[in-house]
């Protein structure tokens, strides 16, 4: 009987957290195709003319957009990945007492 009982508890417990992700994919589904309000974009009162503050990481010293991009990212394959890893492994290796023929024996 406890048995049933844990069952029953179990699966009320997971119909409710399903329902509940279907709501919240439903609810953030529908948020991001409506237009976000003025939450703290914009500066000043919603009567004057409203100018865009931007993101202080956006801005160099002098207060001026950044033209360049923020991130780069190199593809690399797989051969030259693996030797980058196994020249970090090595040096580290080298760095101690031990060598890789040390460890390997």
């Amino acid at each position: 009987m406890l048995h049933l009982l844990y069952i029953l508890a179990f699966t009320t417990i997971a119909v409710l957290a399903v329902r509940n992700l279907f709501r919240s994919l439903l609810t953030v589904g529908v948020e991001s195709q409506s237009f976000p309000p003025n939450r703290g974009l914009y500066s000043g009162d919603s009567n004057s003319s409203s100018v865009r503050t931007p993101h202080p990481e956006l801005l160099d010293e002098s207060g001026n957009f950044i033209d360049e991009p923020l991130l780069v990212i190199r593809s690399v394959n797989i051969q030259e990945a693996r030797k980058n890893l196994d020249a970090i492994y090595n040096s580290e290796l080298g760095s101690s007492s031990k060598t890789r023929d040390d460890i390997d024996s």
